[in-house]
């Protein structure tokens, strides 16, 4: 068998190509003719489902009158489509546009979330944001405040237009009782959760410490986005996300879900329920993190 490595590098470029040609003022009939392409392989190469050189890239980045350091990155993404798993620094020249979590997200309909170190992203109060980046020394003032704005602007993705995806998140309890900030910020977080939990498109549960050693503590942090199948018959494959200290790595390969869909099952068998992983957080709320009067 071929092995097609890792599609998410394609869907990404894909992505980011097709944005351009948006940009740009093209049809997809008229960018096919200009590139001397097909409908259909400019369709496959926009939609993820091929490999294509670089060469290709090249002439479609000078087509839609990307920048040239942009060229240059997605030239060098086009190499990367046989990847096995997909790093990506988070230094890479990319405009915020066509980050690849942002772009991925933008198309899941389904967001499931395991947390054991901090409060997902997707569910940070800007307080709770601004106490995490201000513990990034290498950053300054202005790049912190920057940092803070893209984390609440993956936020939006929550209220996507026409149809929000389903946000299922697990937590550690240990997340609830870790200290970011001072209580106020604990105690204005804990109340979002709280909040947020009550809407119907999201799910949100929390593992006791009680529970001890599971299977997910060897996973660690991880996100699983699904996606639907749109037109097509098979809908692309399910991508892994861990978020790292200066990248992100992004697996699709089904031996590699597969190991995290059982990570996920473990933790559905292990946390309480939406009711009491309500209560537990707002009792933590009230007797660890309530503010001094």
């Amino acid at each position: 068998m071929v092995d097609d490595g890792s599609s998410v590098p394609r869907r990404h470029l894909g992505r980011v190509l097709r944005q351009l040609r948006v940009e740009a003022g093209m049809t997809v009939d008229g960018a096919a003719e200009a590139l001397s392409f097909s409908r259909r392989k400019l369709w496959q190469v926009e939609a993820g489902r091929s490999a294509v050189s670089r060469s290709d890239v090249r002439d479609m980045c000078v087509r839609y009158a990307a920048r040239p350091e942009l060229v240059d990155v997605l030239v060098a993404l086009a190499g990367e489509t046989r990847a096995r798993g997909w790093w990506h620094a988070y230094g890479d020249p990319l405009p915020r546009w066509c980050e690849p979590y942002v772009s991925l997200a933008a198309d899941a309909r389904r967001l499931r979330e395991h947390a054991d170190g901090m409060i997902p992203v997707l569910l940070q109060t800007r307080d709770y944001a601004t106490a995490v980046c201000r513990r990034r020394p290498d950053l300054t003032v202005g790049d912190r405040d920057r940092l803070v704005e893209v984390r609440l602007r993956r936020q939006e993705v929550l209220r996507r237009l026409p149809v929000a995806p389903r946000l299922e998140v697990v937590l550690a309890e240990a997340v609830l009782l870790r200290a970011v900030g001072d209580r106020a910020v604990m105690a204005g977080q804990l109340r979002h959760l709280v909040e947020v939990s009550g809407l119907p498109q999201v799910s949100l549960r929390v593992v006791p410490l009680g529970v001890g050693v599971h299977r997910a503590l060897l996973a660690g942090p991880f996100l699983l986005l699904d996606f639907p199948p749109v037109d097509r018959v098979e809908p692309d494959p399910p991508v892994v996300y861990r978020e790292l200290l200066t990248g992100a790595l992004y697996l699709d390969r089904a031996s590699e879900v597969a190991a995290y869909e059982q990570a996920w099952a473990g933790l559905d068998a292990v946390a309480l329920d939406h009711d009491e992983s309500r209560r537990l957080i707002e009792t933590i709320s009230t007797e660890v993190h309530q503010p001094d009067v």
